[in-house]
């Protein structure tokens, strides 16, 4: 099979021809019909994040069909459309794991990481870690769900963690950084009630026009003041400065969320801004129930990803269109057949 491989920091991708890998115990195989680009492929490109496997097949936002089945699997049945996030595998034993909270999981395994990913033709998963996909998208449109939707939403529910229900009521949430993940989560936050407030790069008009276009009441640039008081702020740009930024936007007992796996250092703020019950939270990974609470929202919206096509071989060429914020919406690899 043909898969682009990463084989450390500094170094580009390479196409290479290499053997079609078989499924283990657990796992299934399947035939790689999308897989969406994501800023963290990026941080492993760049040596950001440590200890990748070496060489690697990056890629966490998998759709695909079941070709086949490892030992002890009886489920997916084969030819069934599935989806593969970032989150490959956990131990099930750990306190996080048996409390709940398996995307902390002491010995989790991740997709395009850990793991060989979607940047290929084929690729094993672990079967407890795939999920039956809407009909109503494309293999293109469904690919950025699975990472840029499923973080999205896990960061927008953090924000108000505790409340029996995720609702808008009017209540302004801020968005910084407007790329896949935002652009989809706007269309769910705007679903439940709340008024989308958008924040790009300064000077970064075509960004604004789309975060417009996704239903922001406001869109500007990040040097620019909160025209209201937010009720809640999510961070998606791995730029540690926006942190005091989105801070300083919040109206009392409000949360500032970073939805990103790697940010640049925060700087110091006064503790006035943090007073009056201000929270600062991150987001780590993913787990089942987000991706199947996300999955079943998102065609009730319809929440729709905006997508930029590449072959597979052009898989540098999307991350540095992704780096260089070139994109509006999600890049998606389309392997060969």
């Amino acid at each position: 099979m043909k898969a682009m491989i990463f084989e450390g920091p500094g170094r580009p991708l390479v196409l290479r021809e290499i053997e079609t890998p078989r499924p283990g115990p657990g796992q299934i195989l399947i035939r790689v019909l999308a897989c969406a680009v994501c800023r963290t492929d990026l941080h492993i490109l760049d040596g950001e994040l440590p200890r990748p496997k070496l060489p690697l097949a990056l890629g966490h936002e998998i759709v695909g069909r079941v070709e086949a089945l490892g030992e002890g699997v009886a489920a997916p049945a084969l030819g069934t459309r599935v989806g593969v996030p970032w989150l490959g595998w956990t131990c099930g034993e750990c306190r996080f794991c048996r409390s709940g909270r398996e995307n902390l999981c002491e010995k989790a395994r991740f997709t395009g990481y850990d793991v060989d990913g979607g940047y290929a033709q084929y690729a094993c998963a672990d079967a407890r870690y795939v999920f039956p996909l809407p009909d109503l998208y494309s293999d293109a449109e469904a690919a950025p769900l699975l990472c840029a939707g499923l973080i999205g939403y896990r960061t927008l529910r953090l924000a108000f963690e505790g409340e029996e229900r995720l609702e808008g009521r009017g209540r302004r949430l801020g968005l910084y950084g407007f790329g896949a993940a935002a652009h989809l989560v706007a269309q769910a936050a705007r679903h439940v009630g709340f008024k989308v407030y958008a924040f790009t790069s300064p000077g970064d008009l075509a960004a604004q026009d789309f975060a417009r276009s996704c239903g922001a009441v406001f869109a500007g640039g990040s040097d620019q003041p909160s025209p209201e008081k937010l009720d809640a702020a999510l961070i998606f740009a791995p730029v540690g400065a926006l942190v005091p930024t989105a801070l300083k936007a919040l109206e009392r007992g409000g949360c500032v969320c970073c939805g990103g796996i790697h940010m640049s250092d925060v700087p110091g703020f006064p503790y006035a801004d943090l007073w009056e019950e201000r929270i600062i939270r991150s987001v780590a990974n993913l787990t089942r129930r987000d991706a199947q609470e996300f999955l079943a929202l998102a065609p009730r919206i319809p929440a729709r990803a905006t997508t930029v096509p590449y072959p597979l071989e052009r898989a540098s060429e999307a991350l540095e269109d992704l780096r260089h914020g070139r994109l509006s919406g999600a890049a998606v690899l389309i392997p060969p057949v």
